[in-house]
């Protein structure tokens, strides 16, 4: 698994290998949803492939999850970045806890 320096250097690379959908957690709903393609998952369709940690002691603000995930049942890829420490709240978290035990 490569070392990425940021958040948006592992989104591009994770994209320029077929990790072509963005997702964002829909807590309401407890799913992922890729908004431009409506595409909708629930926590336990999916495989994650990578995750990517970024934290930073000068700025909370960069602690973040990079997720790379794929479908085997619709042969698609995804990206979810998602905030953790004091940017995130309870309900997102419990989801990610539901992603987490996907690796």
């Amino acid at each position: 698994m490569k070392n990425y320096e940021t958040v948006s250097d592992a989104a591009s690379d994770l994209t320029g290998r077929n990790y072509n959908r963005n997702f964002n957690i829909v807590v309401r709903k407890k799913c992922l949803v890729c908004n431009k393609s409506g595409l909708v998952l629930s926590t336990d369709g999916f495989e994650i492939n990578e995750v990517h940690r970024f934290e930073t002691k000068t700025d909370p603000g960069n602690e973040m999850f990079v997720f790379a995930f794929s479908n085997k049942y619709l042969s698609a890829k995804g990206v979810l970045v998602n905030a953790y420490g004091i940017y995130t709240d309870l309900q997102t978290s419990l989801i990610v806890q539901q992603l987490n035990k996907h690796l």
